[in-house]
């Protein structure tokens, strides 16, 4: 693969739903502004979700994985290409999930195409333990809409995105 040339490093940083990405992430953005590094965060959800929105494909975020598989990957590529011009220019730390799960099983967050779009100059995996994420699921099930997986099926899913951080 070609290396991408840029001002910034492109820092994916990834977990599953409830690991407590966007708490460590909002501690890392403060840290960096303390320090005076710029950086751009950028959740690849929220672009997906911005463009599913302005075609009335969603009403919530959370719908996104239950649209054809077609349509997501469409909205992979479009966020991936609006996130790879940012980076050109700028440091990012990207939020996002390595596999989303869908109705119709796991897809890949982070497929080697987008891969190749985005060429991260490194990719950072949040863990955590399967029973804490479980607790942390049940609390924000008003906020969110998500099926609830058993301490099994959480360990399967962090496995997964280890699987695919290293390939």
């Amino acid at each position: 693969m070609k290396k991408i040339e840029r001002k910034g490093k492109l820092i994916i940083v990834t977990g599953i739903p409830g690991v407590g990405k966007t708490t460590v992430l909002n501690s890392a953005m403060e840290f960096c502004k303390e320090f005076g590094v710029d950086v751009n965060y950028i959740n690849y959800g929220d672009l997906m979700f911005e463009e599913a929105l302005s075609k009335n494909l969603v009403n919530n975020r959370d719908e996104i994985r239950k649209l054809p598989i077609r349509i997501q990957t469409s909205l992979q590529l479009s966020a991936a290409n609006r996130i790879n011009e940012i980076a050109k220019e700028k440091n990012v730390i990207l939020d996002t999930h390595m596999f989303i799960k869908t109705n119709n099983g796991y897809m890949a967050g982070i497929p080697a195409w987008v891969a190749e779009i985005l060429m991260p100059d490194s990719i950072v995996i949040i863990e955590a333990d399967p029973n804490e994420i479980s607790k942390r699921r049940r609390k924000d099930a008003n906020i969110r809409i998500r099926e609830e997986d058993s301490i099994e099926k959480i360990q399967e899913h962090q496995l997964m995105g280890r699987a695919g951080a290293a390939s």
